[in-house]
């Protein structure tokens, strides 16, 4: 019983947002860790998320019994009731919210609600009734970053912004392999992911956009002053592999293959930028702005 509210909470997704937490507090903190106040932000996001995940359950259990890998999850199974797991929920999200709001500091608490509020609710609405759905879901997973980053400088400047457009053009080609991969789970459960409604083929373009932008917007922590070079050069290099790999996907035989590639190196890249956002204060960095040096010029 324990265990199955344990994957109630979607423990792979509250890891991966971790991740990112650390990455923006890291990139934020440049070396000055507060301890303290680093465990508060990751466990109160932490919890807040994992309110947010028993909630998408609750919300998607009529769903979840029509796909092959969600029909076994707890909700769908009456493992757990839908009153315990909605007191889970409650539980969660208050004590998640309490530890940011007690430990952090004011904005933090409410960027972090700001996400929770979109996934829960407008996302979880949306994505049955419209492709853009996935957009409005990228909108509240690039949230945990900006939470961390926030924690540390205590407002919302460029390094914040940027962080955040980075991980909602991250996310759009990262949910757009899933849903290729996944495209007879959803269309059995009539969701309108893209590769349903547009195709497969007007999906890997819209990805390869994606994926531009985002290297753009990966690039400007750098450009602006907030990362090193050495960043900026991971940065540069993952963004050209994954739009290397984007391109291949024209010509593969094996469709479901190559999405699951481009979804493992979107992990991978996830994975590395925090890395490197989290010892950026060991390297070299830009003085100030480049592009308010070129504009000065």
């Amino acid at each position: 019983m324990i265990r199955s509210y344990y994957l109630l909470t979607k423990p792979g997704i509250i890891f991966g947002n971790a991740l990112t937490v650390i990455g923006g507090f890291a990139l934020a903190a440049k070396g000055h860790i507060n301890l303290g106040l680093f465990l508060a932000t990751l466990v109160g996001l932490s919890l807040v998320i994992a309110s947010a995940c028993v909630l998408n359950n609750y919300i998607d259990r009529a769903a979840d019994e029509k796909m092959a890998r969600t029909k076994h999850r707890a909700l769908v199974r009456r493992i757990i009731s839908v009153r315990s797991a909605i007191l889970f929920a409650l539980l969660l999200g208050v004590a998640g919210t309490l530890i940011l709001a007690l430990y952090t500091n004011p904005l933090t608490t409410g960027v972090a609600l700001f996400g929770f509020l979109f996934y829960v609710v407008f996302y979880s609405v949306s994505k049955y009734h419209s492709i853009w759905g996935t957009a409005v879901g990228s909108m509240a997973g690039a949230v945990p970053p900006v939470v961390g980053y926030c924690a540390v400088s205590g407002g919302l400047d460029a390094g914040a912004i940027i962080l955040y457009i980075i991980l909602v053009f991250w996310q759009m080609p990262h949910f757009f392999a899933i849903a290729i991969y996944r495209l007879e789970d959803y269309v059995a459960a009539s969701i309108p992911v893209l590769p349903a409604k547009r195709g497969i083929r007007a999906t890997k373009i819209q990805m390869l956009l994606y994926i531009v932008a985002f290297t753009i917007a990966a690039l400007m922590l750098t450009l602006w002053g907030y990362a090193s070079y050495a960043y900026l050069v991971v940065a540069a290099l993952l963004g050209l592999a994954w739009l290397g790999l984007g391109i291949k996907g024209f010509y593969v035989s094996n469709q479901n293959r190559w999405a699951r590639q481009m979804f493992a190196l979107s992990l991978v890249i996830a994975t590395a930028l925090s890395i490197m956002m989290s010892v950026d204060h060991l390297l070299e960095r830009p003085s100030m702005s480049l592009v308010v040096k070129s504009l000065r010029r």
